[in-house]
């Protein structure tokens, strides 16, 4: 186990490592400046400074190893758009809001999910199937951005029950986190549904059932345990996708995240900004992914790490 965990991470260094790479030198050959867009409120010699203060007119392998020496130290820079801000003092502002909106709305998405696929799984009821598939086809067909809309239109305007701003409150995160959850509640029923049906087929099953073991024991003990694994699998990324935000929800509840780092940053080509968060979500997609093999061999013992 110690030997596999250690692969992985050497992995996932390896692979961190190329994507800060490939991300890096792909800013730069992209022809354009990160001044830009101030072309008409700078002159020329101001220009002509600011890329001489950001080394900017280096050779590009110079700024690349530069910048590895800085990020080794734990020094990302300074915002090339916000003068003299460094660019972990602006995520540190929005990064814990996007992360506490992503977390609810994956708990949100896990409960709800799992709970409607052992429903529509084990219900013998029409209405209940035709219920869960309903809400599966919404979730994967219906952007996030549109559900936002409609319960903002309907329990923010029409009924005026939640609020619309902000996430000051437990009654502030219902509407993002469920715009958030909706498609990966349909996904992640779909897998549970048809993982269950599958189990319940298996010789296990058919024995556990024969011996008299109750139909809720049968269900949690065996059939939903083993139905979890591709869930689980699914999770890993999900979480971490979360977690790092939706800049079209945030925008729209005005929410302090980093979502909108995302693509003002691209926008904007403020190159330390860029790399930054593509550091901070490469690294949580690699963690989630290390974490969630873990758990499947944890929770799967017929799983065996090599």
């Amino acid at each position: 186990m110690l030997k596999y965990i250690l692969k992985r991470l050497l992995l996932g260094i390896v692979t961190l490592f190329a994507l800060m790479t490939i991300t890096f030198f792909l800013m730069h050959i992209i022809p354009g400046s990160p001044f830009a867009g101030e072309t008409s409120r700078l002159s020329a010699e101001v220009k002509r400074k600011l890329i001489e203060a950001y080394q900017l007119d280096k050779p590009i392998w110079y700024q690349y190893m530069t910048y590895l020496k800085n990020v080794f130290r734990g020094d990302f820079g300074t915002s090339l758009n916000r003068k003299g801000t460094s660019v972990m003092s602006i995520i540190g502002k929005g990064l814990p809001w996007t992360m506490k909106l992503g977390g609810v709305a994956f708990i949100v998405a896990m409960v709800l999910g799992i709970a409607l696929g052992v429903v529509s799984a084990f219900s013998k009821k029409q209405w209940v199937q035709n219920s869960a598939a309903f809400i599966a086809t919404i979730g994967v067909s219906v952007p996030s951005f549109l559900l936002a809309l409609l319960l903002m239109y309907v329990f923010g305007v029409r009924l005026d029950l939640l609020p619309l701003i902000g996430l000051q409150s437990w009654k502030h995160y219902i509407m993002p986190s469920l715009a958030l959850a909706l498609g990966p509640i349909a996904m992640i029923s779909r897998l549970v549904r048809s993982s269950l049906n599958e189990e319940m087929r298996q010789d296990y099953m058919i024995l556990a059932r024969a011996k008299g073991t109750s139909a809720l024991r049968v269900v949690l003990h065996h059939a939903l345990k083993n139905a979890l694994i591709p869930v689980i699998t699914y999770a890993g990324p999900l979480l971490a996708t979360l977690l790092t935000g939706s800049f079209v929800v945030e925008t729209m509840f005005t929410v302090p995240g980093i979502g909108a780092e995302f693509v003002s940053s691209v926008s904007n080509r403020d190159y330390t900004m860029i790399m930054a968060l593509t550091i901070i979500y490469g690294a949580m997609i690699i963690a989630a992914n290390i974490i969630t093999d873990l758990i499947t061999a944890a929770v799967d013992p017929r799983v065996r790490l090599k």
